[in-house]
This record gives C-alpha cells, structure tokens and sequence, in this order.
C-alpha cells in the first residue's frame, strides 16, 4: 500500500515542528535539571525519555521489518499499552537522561540535527521494526510527534511554564486522539469535557 505524499511531507513537518519546540522549551531548564517532572522522573529523565522519540526512529530505521504487524497509529498505541508503563520504562528514561551528558540541551540539538535528515530519503512506505513489531514509517513516526508534543508539555508544566504546541504537531496530536478515543469507545466523556457540559471522570486516559 502507497502512502499519500502530501499527508507524508505533513507528517515529517509536524515531527520537524515538535522537535525544534521540544529543544525550544528545554532551553528553559537552565540549571532545574533535578527538579521532579513527571512521576519518579526528574527534569533530566523526562528529557532523556522525550528525546527517545527522536532516538528511536534513527533505531528502527536501521532495522527493516518484513510485514506489517502494526496497521495504524492508534493500533500502535494498543499493542504497546503494557510495555508503556512499569520499571523498565522508567528506567530507560533515566538511563537516556544521563547519556545526555553534562550539557543535555546541546546533545538533543545534536540528535535532531542528526535525525530529521534521515526522513528526507523516505516515502514513508517503509516497514520498520519496532518494540511492537513491523509498522509503517508513516503510521509510526505520528506517533512520536504525539510523544514529543505530550512530554513538552510535561516539561513545561514541570518548569512552571505556559506552553502551548505548534499548529501542525497540535493538529496530529488531536487526530491521534479522536482516533484512539473512537477505538476505545470513550468519545462521548471526550467530547461533553471538550464542549463545557461535563468533566473528565476522574482517572481517565486514551493511553
């Protein structure tokens, strides 16, 4: 199956895009890096695990996959649900924290600036492996514009910053969303929370 080239060149954008605002708001850290972030991650480990997202499409690229296990976005999301929580996870976050070295900003710059080139030769119509196993370039890499948008906004809720995401990556983000809101059958709390009428229950997640 092709994939659309407009949508494809929109995609790699908003990665682009979510990629230089994330570098953008960890400029802000300044000197914060132990300050706590998000559950046991300290600023340091949230930045760690957020330039993953960068890491990992330079990872899965290198190692091709024969098939097509994974068929979306939201599927995506669905055969990772258990492996996105529990000690490993957190543990990978600190790990990549520490692997920035002693001076964080700059070695994301440096991973970006590596990264994003290496989509400039894709259509997108390639199958890489990933923890979940074969997917789509195209239905993949939407998927890391979200983990990028999501944890910069974590970032700077931990920075006591108002942020606020680039049009294209917010617009991905949102899609993503109503995606995996439709899959799980929850459109409805979505929805009356987004339009003023109800609350979120409390506890409620797409993820």
């Amino acid at each position: 199956m092709g994939t659309d080239t407009v949508a494809w060149e929109s995609s790699r954008a908003a990665f682009a895009e979510a990629a230089a605002w994330f570098l953008d708001v960890a400029e802000h850290v300044g000197d914060r890096w132990d300050r706590p972030a998000l559950g046991e991650w300290d600023v340091r480990a949230l930045v760690g695990h957020t330039s993953r997202s960068l890491l990992t499409v330079e990872e899965y690229l290198r190692v091709p996959a024969d098939r097509a296990d994974v068929v979306s976005s939201a599927d995506y999301y669905r055969a990772t649900r258990a492996m996105s929580v529990g000690p490993a996870v957190a543990r990978r976050g600190r790990d990549a924290g520490h692997a920035l070295g002693d001076d964080p900003v700059r070695s994301v710059a440096v991973i970006a600036a590596r990264v994003l080139p290496l989509l400039d030769e894709t259509d997108g119509t390639e199958l890489v492996t990933t923890l979940a196993g074969g997917i789509r370039l195209a239905d993949y890499l939407p998927t890391r514009t979200f983990e990028l948008v999501v944890h910069t906004l974590d970032l700077g809720a931990a920075l006591g910053l108002s942020v606020e995401p680039p049009a294209g990556p917010a617009a991905l983000v949102v899609r993503l969303l109503g995606e995996l809101a439709v899959e799980q059958g929850r459109v409805g709390p979505l929805v009356l929370a987004a339009t003023g009428r109800a609350h979120l229950p409390e506890g409620f997640t797409l993820l």
